[in-house]
């Protein structure tokens, strides 16, 4: 008997696949965070991240090219903000149906090319393949590089610790902030370079109401979420800024008694939505999980 990955949904299809992996080479952190961390030199770590865009599912057929590039970057450099980390060098691979004009690869390229030159990205190459059907697919493998030993996790958080957000959330795909968003990457080096630091941090790609969850389970925590402390974007409702997804914003946890000089003298606005608790977890109205309608 097969089990359809619908009935699953994302969370449980991770789980039953993650347990088919093996160690081979030395890793400090693997699945489960937003980058695998792996050892370079007595200076720094490694980061490693694959993240991939979908027609359909990331962006619609008739999306700008230029825009469609630079998200596939921006997703993977979001996440090695969510490390606070530096991006290096990236990878990409381009599957697309023979039918598509060139014009519009060249426009992805682009827009690649373009955020890796704000983030001194170094394209290192990849690979092109065509699609049986007519679609478009874009993975790109990024490295990075964070201060060896420093990697903010997603399991560091402890029962007190203020929950924040980077940002207002809410609306991203009718406003087509899903395409444009700039990765938190200086915020994340300012609270690697100044301090303090977060406890735990990740970077909300599938919506508070998905990633928190995540980010208080890896802690070994719960949660309580203050609904009215929740920025949202002009327009959205808080329900929206639960579950919409696709912010791109950080997520983390600070120690109350931290609270006041980083919030003094970060470059954006923190927003205090929440604390990670020793007690159960609120229920969320959900965000994005795939294989799920």
């Amino acid at each position: 008997m097969t089990t359809p990955l619908s009935q699953l949904g994302e969370n449980a299809v991770l789980q039953r696949l993650l347990q088919q992996l093996t160690a081979g080479a030395p890793m400090y952190v693997g699945p489960g965070d937003d980058c695998a961390v792996v050892p370079r030199d007595e200076h720094w770590d490694t980061l490693l991240k694959t993240d991939v865009v979908v027609e359909a599912v990331h962006f619609t057929r008739d999306t700008e090219p230029e825009r469609i590039g630079h998200k596939a970057l921006a997703r993977a450099v979001s996440d090695i903000a969510a490390m606070g980390g530096i991006p290096e060098h990236a990878l990409v691979t381009l599957l697309i149906h023979g039918g598509r004009p060139v014009e519009a690869a060249e426009g992805i390229y682009r827009g690649l090319s373009r955020l890796a030159a704000r983030y001194n990205i170094s394209i290192a190459g990849g690979e092109t393949s065509s699609l049986p059907y007519d679609g478009l697919v874009i993975n790109i493998a990024l490295t990075g590089r964070v201060e060896r030993g420093k990697a903010i996790l997603r399991s560091g958080g402890s029962p007190g610790d203020i929950i924040c957000v980077s940002g207002p959330l809410g609306g991203s795909f009718p406003s087509g902030r899903h395409l444009d968003f700039e990765p938190r990457v200086e915020l994340a080096r300012h609270f690697m370079e100044h301090g303090p630091r977060p406890t735990a941090m990740m970077d909300l790609s599938d919506g508070l109401g998905t990633d928190l969850p995540r980010l208080a389970e890896a802690s070994g925590c719960g949660f309580e979420l203050f609904r009215t402390n929740i920025p949202c974007h002009d327009g959205c409702s808080v329900e929206q800024a639960i579950s919409d997804g696709e912010d791109y914003e950080l997520l983390f946890t600070i120690k109350p008694s931290d609270f006041e000089q980083q919030q003094a003298t970060a470059q954006l606005p923190l927003y205090p939505i929440g604390l990670l608790t020793h007690t159960p977890s609120q229920s969320l109205s959900q965000g994005w999980q795939h294989f799920r309608a």
